[in-house]
């Protein structure tokens, strides 16, 4: 371990003189060097993050975007796709009409296209991926818990989609299977979702809720798992302590077998 340079959160004991972290938190590689990310701080985000956010404030040619950080980013008019996909430059008439795109309260899922030295940061949408977010159930946990993946949206076996956000802000919403009109990217109105769908979106709620408590990273894999192992308990126990612990040392011996399996 001697080749390794060790990063912040991390010191020398000089009792044993061997390196400690210094603060509670998540192991972070960056090819030798290793330091430690903290459970609980803001979002430090990095410019091609994927962040879920809401909107605080409608102001001149810009929105400001609340994702979990010291200052809330901002999105500005021109970095928002249109309706229909209209490409133009952006006119008074649709700075007047603002709050039809998004007002005070909308979710979003958006892209972190610039970050400031007083920690802000500037988002974009432009991609119809991207956008105002419906159908679905919000949840909160520590950003450093969000492992980074090749993709952070999903469709879990279990028939829900999810989106995960590097803030800590997670998206589980109704699976369609048609995808989104151009023309209604700004809608307000939810989709009508069957009992089946909601049990099955609180249900992965839940069991996020249970994998953050624990302090377990999170992504896809992980909510799967921990979402199997729950099913022997009714939607409504899940957030008791004593069904949490059980399932996240379920989903703990999974990950040690599969571990293990990969070894060999």
């Amino acid at each position: 371990m001697l080749h390794n340079i060790w990063g912040h959160g991390t010191y020398i004991s000089p009792e044993t003189n061997q390196r400690l972290s210094s603060v509670a938190g998540v192991v972070d590689r960056v090819n030798k060097l290793i330091s430690i990310r903290p459970l609980h701080t803001r979002y430090t985000g990095e410019i091609g993050d994927l962040v879920i956010g809401r909107i605080t404030e409608v102001s001149q040619k810009r929105w400001k975007v609340d994702i979990n950080s010291r200052q809330d980013a901002v999105l500005l008019l021109s970095s928002i796709n249109l309706p229909g996909g209209v490409q133009r430059r952006k006119t008074e008439a649709d700075e007047l009409q603002m709050r039809k795109f998004f007002s005070e309260g909308d979710l979003l899922v958006a892209e972190v296209r610039e970050t400031f030295q007083d920690g802000s940061f500037s988002l974009h949408i432009r991609s119809l991926k991207y956008g105002k977010l419906r159908n679905g159930s919000f949840v909160i946990v520590p950003p450093a818990l969000v492992q980074r993946c090749k993709t952070h949206f999903h469709t879990l076996p279990c028939g829900v989609n999810l989106t995960l956000g590097l803030n800590g802000y997670i998206w589980v919403s109704k699976h369609t299977t048609q995808t989104v009109e151009e023309l209604a990217i700004y809608s307000n109105e939810n989709e009508e979702i069957d009992q089946e769908n909601r049990e099955a979106i609180a249900r992965v709620c839940n069991s996020i809720s249970a994998l953050s408590r624990h302090f377990m990273c999170i992504n896809d894999k992980m909510i799967m798992l921990a979402y199997e192992a729950s099913l022997n308990f009714p939607v409504k126990d899940l957030l008791k302590l004593d069904v949490m612990e059980v399932i996240t040392s379920e989903v703990s011996e999974k990950m040690i077998l599969l571990k293990a399996g990969m070894r060999r």
